[in-house]
């Protein structure tokens, strides 16, 4: 990846601030946060550190109280739930520690979700879930439903899922909570395959071990984000 690439992630002065028992917590204390196009970051910090807090306002889940969000090139401001929802579906492809995924349907059909919200045409839907079932080797597993796969399986069509809609960054929370160790690091090693292919990667972690297999390190604690050995 050139230090050239574009900035996929700008965050400048980035604040949010909850009110818990009528007393303020800053989640978020003026954070700054640029990732370039192509990166593999991690962003580590303990329970209550604002990493939940600083994935969402990436996720376009929440949004800032203050300061500048720019995703992708586009200002994250003043946006509708609506228009917010717009934005996750067409930018960023999720994969959560519990892999979300709907046990009544095929995990081809479970790729394909994220494309009908794209009111995408069925035979060209149909084209794109095959392919990204196919970047994570499971073309062999496309009609079968998550009850029929392991955890490492249902991981891996969650991937295909966020993979689908070529969203300019994949968030991952915890992506190897729920998996014991070997498959845990047979999905990292599927993070670092798509990351040689080009794909921008930020992966929220507790666990420093996981945090350390990516290309940077993001610090997060009392809502203040620091470069690790930077």
């Amino acid at each position: 990846m050139s230090s050239e690439s574009r900035p996929i992630i700008t965050m400048t002065d980035i604040t949010k601030v909850y009110t818990v028992g009528g007393e303020e917590v800053r989640a978020l204390d003026g954070a700054n946060l640029t990732i370039r196009e192509g990166e593999f970051v991690s962003i580590i910090g303990p329970s209550g550190s604002g990493k939940s807090t600083l994935m969402n306002i990436i996720g376009c889940l929440d949004v800032a109280d203050s300061g500048e969000y720019i995703l992708d090139g586009q200002s994250i401001e003043q946006y509708s739930e609506e228009e917010l929802a717009r934005i996750r579906n067409k930018k960023i492809g999720f994969i959560f520690q519990n892999f979300n995924l709907l046990s009544r349907m095929s995990a081809l059909a479970n790729v394909e979700l994220p494309l009908i919200y794209q009111r995408i045409h069925m035979g060209d839907r149909r084209e794109q879930a095959a392919q990204a079932l196919a970047r994570v080797g499971l073309t062999d597993r496309s009609n079968h439903k998550p009850t029929e796969l392991s955890g490492g399986q249902q991981q891996r069509v969650a991937i295909a899922r966020a993979l689908a809609t070529n969203p300019a960054i994949l968030l991952a929370d915890e992506p190897t909570g729920n998996l014991d160790s070997k498959t845990g690091e047979d999905i990292l090693a599927l993070f670092h395959e798509l990351h040689r292919a080009g794909n921008t990667i930020v992966l929220i972690t507790h666990d420093p071990k996981i945090a350390s297999q990516a290309q940077r390190r993001i610090n997060i604690m009392d809502g203040r984000v620091t470069e690790v050995g930077a």
